[in-house]
């Protein structure tokens, strides 16, 4: 019993540590995922008779050129596009006053409905030109000298964790086992084994099925015509994890971006033929494929652990939420077996 009382004092003191110090956590939290993600790989190579170290430092070198690559490729047509986006928004707002009002008059009389004017005078004064936010953006991180070093310490805090995680890996796994107490360690390890399946399996699996959709979506929206092709397909493949939200947020915005952009009703089909695609490769080959029937993590709990973590933790809640989904779906699970195992079930 008191072991049992301890062990709850420390799970609730490591609770306590980790919410008072969530917002130091960032790149802890973000070098540690790295970390967990590319450990499958350096163990790959080890059994290809590469030390660990090497292996690690290879991983760490293609990471590295690949986040260059990205950044030095897509970043520029982003923010181009962005740009564009924003020069875009006073047309955005005129086709909404113009598409919307008669219909907000018609079902609530008395409502003026979209006031373009206000709205068109608020981006004027808060941005006024393409690269107005951005530089509000950069003239309030500059204004703080201690928040701008906090970033860039952060920033190049999460490779280094990650390469000393990483490196370390397997010895701090045997140690975490070894403090384990010796009647429970074969149900912990079992837990352990069965959470990392699941989020193993579903975190690579959807890391490639937000890279597939993401490819699809800008090469379909830019055959299709549309300026901003980069900027919403690319957006709509990075939050296609949380499910249903990514396809329902891309097609609305590209819908209304291909109507503003156009004008022409009939554009808005190949939209629709574009994501049609998307969700019937998700759907049929994707999921299947990357992910399987048994990851054990339902849709609305996905959801919830996301929209949760966020509202309690903020960023650091989001990137956390579906290890905690992952963790609470297998206790949960085991909690099932233990109870349909019971007497108290069982019996008659």
């Amino acid at each position: 019993m008191r072991g049992r009382t301890l062990a709850l004092i420390a799970a609730a003191g490591v609770v306590l540590i980790l919410v008072l110090l969530h917002s130091m956590l960032l790149p802890f939290v973000l070098g540690a995922g790295l970390a967990y993600v590319c450990d499958p790989i350096v163990d790959r190579l080890e059994r290809l008779r590469l030390t660990r170290t090497l292996g690690v430092i290879i991983v760490f070198l293609a990471m590295i050129l690949i986040s260059a690559l990205m950044m030095f490729l897509l970043l520029p047509v982003l923010q181009a596009q962005f740009n564009t986006l924003i020069q875009s928004l006073p047309r955005y707002i005129d086709w909404a006053q113009q598409t919307f009002n008669p219909w907000i008059r018609r079902l609530a009389p008395g409502v003026d409905g979209i006031n373009a004017d206000s709205l068109r005078q608020l981006i004027t004064e808060n941005w006024g030109s393409a690269g107005g936010l951005a530089s509000a953006v950069a003239k309030q991180a500059f204004s703080s000298g201690t928040a701008l070093f906090s970033w860039a310490i952060n920033l190049l805090l999460v490779p280094v964790i990650m390469f000393y995680l990483l490196r370390d890996w397997d010895h701090m796994t045997a140690f975490i086992r070894a403090q384990l107490p010796r009647r429970y360690v074969g149900t912990i390890t079992d837990l352990a084994v069965e959470t990392d399946q699941v989020l193993g399996h579903f975190i690579r699996g959807q890391a490639l099925v937000m890279l597939v959709l993401g490819s699809i979506y800008i090469v379909g929206l830019w055959l299709a015509g549309l300026d901003l092709a980069l900027v919403i397909g690319f957006g709509a493949g990075l939050i296609s994890f949380v499910p249903y939200v990514g396809v329902v947020s891309g097609l609305t915005m590209a819908t209304v971006a291909m109507l503003v952009q156009t004008g022409d009703p009939f554009q808005v089909v190949w939209v629709f033929v574009v994501f049609g695609i998307g969700q019937m490769m998700e759907q049929m080959v994707l999921q299947p494929l990357l992910l399987g029937e048994a990851i054990g993590l339902h849709p609305v709990w996905v959801i919830f652990a996301v929209l949760a973590g966020g509202q309690l933790f903020g960023f650091i809640g989001v990137l956390m939420a579906l290890p905690t989904a992952a963790v609470i779906a297998v206790l949960v699970r085991y909690g099932g077996r233990r109870w349909r195992a019971s007497r108290l079930y069982l019996q008659h």
